[in-house]
């Protein structure tokens, strides 16, 4: 997490509003005030201040009725204030291992990783069914800083939400963490997984469909 950011944005408040933006597309003034008991009037001031600063961006909901609402949502500036796994250092040390045992070197490393990892998963995974093994994985996942839940009921089928990858620069350099992370999932759920992204400024959704 970058301090210098923090100290820069202050106030709690405003690092609530952020926290809240981060786990939605998108919230307009009275929805932020109706999840955070504050004035309007405060919190627009939050919102001002952060989008001057270039934390926030706006963009128009449609409405049913009426016209387009203005909702608040993070951008890419706003992603080095939370929770990182990686850096500069692990960057470097793949690309020894590329330099010293070859081109695919660093993606055999983070399968090896994955693949630990997924063993230790499938230890630990409390529950006898899909569902009970995605709840205690939502939560695992949400503690290691993936600001994770788990969504049923939703059109495309029950599926694990991330709002957050605390290993993002690694993700878009070595995109195969994507397919490992997909494994992942479907080892220690124990049935076929369907990762899906979204990307849009400041918006990052991970979504691990399944079945039960």
């Amino acid at each position: 997490m970058n301090q210098r950011l923090i100290s820069e944005i202050g106030r709690t408040q405003r690092l609530e509003i952020l926290n809240s933006l981060k786990r939605t597309r998108g919230m307009s003034v009275n929805e932020l005030v109706g999840k955070m008991k504050m004035s309007y009037m405060g919190i627009k001031q939050h919102c001002l201040t952060l989008h001057r600063d270039g934390y926030l961006d706006t963009w128009r909901r449609p409405q049913r009725m009426g016209r387009p609402e203005m909702v608040y949502r993070l951008t890419r500036r706003s992603h080095d204030l939370f929770q990182a796994d990686s850096n500069q250092f692990t960057f470097d040390l793949l690309k020894s291992a590329q330099e010293i045992y070859g081109t695919n070197a660093p993606e055999k490393l983070l399968y090896n990783v994955f693949e630990k990892k997924t063993a230790a998963l499938k230890t630990k995974a409390k529950g006898n069914t899909v569902a009970e093994r995605a709840k205690w994985l939502a939560r695992f996942r949400d503690g290691e800083g993936y600001m994770t839940q788990l969504v049923t009921g939703d059109e495309g089928g029950p599926k694990i939400l991330e709002c957050h990858s605390p290993i993002m620069n690694l993700l878009e350099r070595y995109p195969i963490i994507a397919r490992l992370e997909q494994d992942m999932f479907e080892a220690v759920l124990g049935t076929p997984v369907r990762r899906e992204i979204i990307r849009n400024s400041g918006l990052y959704e991970c979504a691990f469909y399944f079945s039960l």
